[in-house]
């Protein structure tokens, strides 16, 4: 019996699976694909899944292989209007490492988390298809297309839009798609064209772009799609995509060769109404899908993952009661709900702007999605005027007493709380808190006299809103659990006790609830 089975292996089940091996997790991930694909697909990670993935050890690979900064440059009717960074003036700044987002081939991405994955000794296993599964209050029994039977104590679906996960719970997936917004995607090779610039060319009646996809001779292609005689979409084929180009373009010479990966895409806006039924969770797609305005989806399965996992691993170990695990809804789907709204209003917009000639066409920049859950019961008391609980917790950057560097970041990575204690009086508190919740939280001070790290030029101090002595909570996911003023202990030991004061595992492996049989 493993802890979790995952279904799915794109970054959002990758993503899971590695933070939960890290953890000392048994998981399984399947897949139902019998290789791993190759297509660009999600290209674009923004800042706060940087963030995530530097927690996992891979961000310093990802920036290496992709390219930040990149262009866009912007053209209607032919004509060149601009070239626009919507990334520029971001940063870097001290409470914000990545000052752009990284535009990379989601199979690049996929490939770096399996060699993550795979040093924890764990491999996707392809071709394994889920067919159904059954449930009750000790675990999940999922049954695969080939007649195997894989027994988990949780099962989290990964799969996609038409999750087969999301189909066997027989959750509505509530919303709508439209019929004549669509898009037509590849990638393909283009000579001539310069590989610095996501070209996007724009006319009254559609849209064609080309973005270059770093590691490749390829460019992703997303366009208009031509239509039939019903005006319905044709499929994408080569010979579409460079009639397209031709029509939007008007770029004389080019041809476009080697397409491969061709898709047709539909503007969906849906999201389930809940992500969990007894001991099944749904992340990703699987949950909820939208327009790609914005490129907000596989940031958003990313940071579903990492929402799950270490309430996932708590609830496992019985370091945390069960209940834990109603804040994945609790804290998710309001973000659901945010992007599906947010992307719709977006690709409106761009809709209607591009129709008359110069307008719509300027880059904007990208909405800012991983924030914060200020709405949440796991956010804890009052805030100050810069920060609240619930809210992402910014980096910053200190000395040790050798004068060595070391970024908050650092002290945040791994799968425990993090306490900050500010000023002379807090090693005191930290001590007590690390007395009886060792096993939970690594503890530092800064700002002590004698001990801890110090405040370089007071950033720190700045970023969290702290004056004079001060506690801080960081959640395993790098989001503020509490902020107390001074030094007492008091909030943060009723924080931790009251994850363990749930009820506790009857196995070690498999942590009670309320089961539901499918």
């Amino acid at each position: 019996m493993t802890d979790v089975l995952i279904v799915g292996a794109g970054p959002t089940g990758l993503t899971l699976a590695y933070d939960l091996a890290r953890r000392g997790v048994t998981v399984r991930i399947i897949d139902k694909n019998a290789a791993h694909h190759h297509g660009s697909r999600g290209k674009t990670l923004h800042p706060r899944s940087l963030e995530i993935l530097e927690d996992l050890g891979v961000a310093d690979r990802i920036v290496a292989d992709g390219t930040a900064h990149l262009m866009f440059r912007k053209y209607f009717d032919g004509e060149y209007v601009s070239d626009i960074d919507p990334f520029a003036g971001d940063g870097p700044a001290p409470d914000a490492p990545f000052d752009s987002g990284v535009f990379i081939g989601q199979w690049r991405i996929e490939e770096i988390l399996r060699d993550r994955l795979a040093a924890c000794g764990v491999q996707v296993e392809l071709g394994a298809e889920l067919i159904g599964f059954v449930q009750d209050a000790d675990g999940v029994t999922a049954t695969l297309t080939d007649g195997r039977r894989i027994q988990a104590a949780y099962l989290v679906g990964c799969d996609g839009g038409r999750s087969a996960v999301r189909n066997t719970l027989g959750l509505p997936f509530e919303g709508h798609t439209e019929q004549v917004q669509a898009m037509v995607c590849g990638d393909v090779e283009a000579g001539g064209i310069s590989r610095d610039y996501w070209h996007q060319w724009f006319t009254p009646d559609g849209a064609i772009m080309l973005c270059p996809i770093p590691g490749t001779d390829s460019f992703q292609l997303q366009a208009t799609p031509e239509p039939d005689e019903q005006g319905n979409p044709l499929p994408p084929s080569l010979e579409s995509f460079q009639r397209l180009f031709d029509h939007h373009a008007r770029t004389a010479g080019i041809r476009l060769r080697n397409a491969t990966w061709l898709s047709t895409w539909r503007v969906n806006v849906r999201m389930v109404e809940r992500a969990r039924v007894g001991r099944v969770f749904l992340a990703g797609d699987a949950a909820h899908v939208h327009p790609i305005a914005g490129g907000l989806g596989m940031n958003t399965g990313i940071q579903d993952a990492y929402n799950l996992g270490w309430k996932l691993a708590l609830a496992l170990t019985g370091q945390a009661g069960a209940a834990l695990l109603d804040t994945y809804d609790e804290e998710r789907l309001p973000v659901a709900a945010w992007t599906l709204q947010i992307t719709t209003d977006r690709l409106n917009r761009v809709l209607e702007a591009i129709k008359e000639p110069g307008h719509g066409v300027e880059a904007a920049a990208p909405p800012t999605v991983g924030q914060g859950y200020r709405w949440s019961s796991l956010a804890t008391g009052a805030g100050n005027e810069i920060l609240h609980p619930g809210d992402r917790a910014p980096d910053a950057p200190c000395t040790d007493r050798m004068g060595n560097r070391i970024r908050l970041f650092q002290l945040f990575a791994g799968p425990h709380f993090t306490l900050i204690g500010f000023g002379t009086a807090a090693p005191a508190a930290l001590r007590e808190v690390m007395d009886k919740h060792g096993d939970l939280v690594r503890a530092h001070a800064i700002g002590a006299e004698r001990s801890g790290l110090r405040d370089t030029d007071g950033h720190a101090r700045r970023a969290y809103g702290i004056g004079g002595d001060a506690l801080v909570l960081v959640r395993p996911d790098n989001h503020i659990a509490l902020i107390t003023e001074g030094s007492d202990s008091h909030a943060a030991l009723a924080f931790l006790d009251g994850l363990r004061s749930q009820p506790g595992s009857r196995h070690p492996h498999i942590a009670p609830d309320a089961g539901v049989t499918l």
